[in-house]
């Protein structure tokens, strides 16, 4: 009987020992999904990518899309509907969160909002902080950005894992649905998995989940917004992503970004690359590692080129995969 019970308490301190290795890897597992990001990480690319295997009528559309819009940067009496127009964008943000900390204040979203208006009009206090890409920057892209609500949700989650199924974005997996996508630019703000800053939905996907995912601390000037995403860049990049620009460096070495008027990028660049940083591309030219389009820290982006201006401009042009937006 005694040796029965002794083998009966070994078991139950083994089980609890287990139990305890499980716990404390799942509790580092958490802390390392939920640690702050150093380096700029987007998902764009690999969203994109998934929606093409689940959806393979989307590469149609897509080329569809393309195609339009080279004709559209080609010929300027395309543009001619458009032109001189601003746009103002109706902007929905939604806030996701399990802490205080995480349900943002307005004044942390009108931050970023402001950020937004300044760099589409580049009028940003650090447009001029490099004159190597004087002749393309892009000047005023004429896009603008009006807040028309902020919708907030308690959620019992930790973190959002990204896993190409948008549960942000779907209330009935405890996300919140997209306010009127067909017209209104839709963000959620949440903490994410991973140690990414955001990703966006290319023009042409499904209209549900249609917009653009931000982490709460690389969101806005202010508040939860933690160095080096600080400044309200992340939200530029993934909004270019939604006006359809791609990263720089086309996402493959010295890949296509389908605009003419950037550098070939042989890949992303992290941080504050130094002045002059040369591609090892053909014809070793200096990097663009300023543009809001590749991976460096918030305080060394700050300019599109004229020809980045065309792309997101043909997005919301008639006939133009935005031009519910108009």
């Amino acid at each position: 009987m005694r040796k029965n019970n002794l083998f009966a308490l070994g078991a139950i301190l083994l089980f609890l020992g287990c139990n305890k290795n499980d716990m404390q890897k799942n509790l580092e597992n958490e802390e390392s999904e939920m640690a702050l990001p150093n380096q700029r990480q987007c998902m764009t690319y690999e969203v994109y990518q998934e929606q093409l295997i689940t959806n393979p009528s989307l590469r149609d559309k897509m080329d569809k899309i393309e195609a339009f819009t080279k004709r559209y940067v080609q010929s300027p009496t395309t543009r001619l509907d458009i032109d001189g127009i601003t746009m103002i964008i109706p902007v929905v943000v939604n806030v996701l969160y399990k802490t205080d900390a995480e349900n943002i204040s307005d004044a942390q979203i009108a931050s970023q909002i402001t950020v937004l208006n300044k760099d589409f009009a580049a009028t940003n206090a650090d447009y001029n902080s490099t004159t190597t890409y004087d002749a393309v920057k892009s000047g005023d892209i004429k896009i603008r950005f009006e807040l028309q609500k902020v919708v907030r949700k308690a959620t019992n989650k930790k973190f959002w894992p990204v896993n190409f199924k948008d549960g942000m974005k779907i209330g009935k997996r405890g996300g919140i649905d997209a306010t009127s996508p067909e017209t209104t630019l839709n963000i959620w703000v949440c903490t994410l998995s991973k140690n990414i800053l955001g990703y966006a939905q290319f023009p042409g996907g499904d209209p549900s989940t249609d917009g653009v995912v931000i982490l709460n601390t690389a969101f806005g000037i202010m508040g939860t917004a933690a160095a080096p995403f600080n400044a309200g860049r992340t939200t530029t990049h993934e909004v270019g992503h939604y006006f359809n620009l791609r990263h720089i460096w086309g996402d493959t070495n010295c890949g296509n970004d389908f605009v003419d008027d950037t550098p070939l990028h042989n890949t992303y660049n992290f941080g504050c690359p130094p002045a002059g940083h040369l591609s090892t591309c053909t014809g070793t030219p200096v990097e663009m590692t300023m543009n809001y389009m590749d991976y460096t820290d918030d305080a060394c982006m700050y300019m599109f080129t004229k020809e980045q201006a065309l792309r997101m401009q043909a997005t919301y042009a008639t006939g133009g995969p935005r031009e519910t937006l108009r």
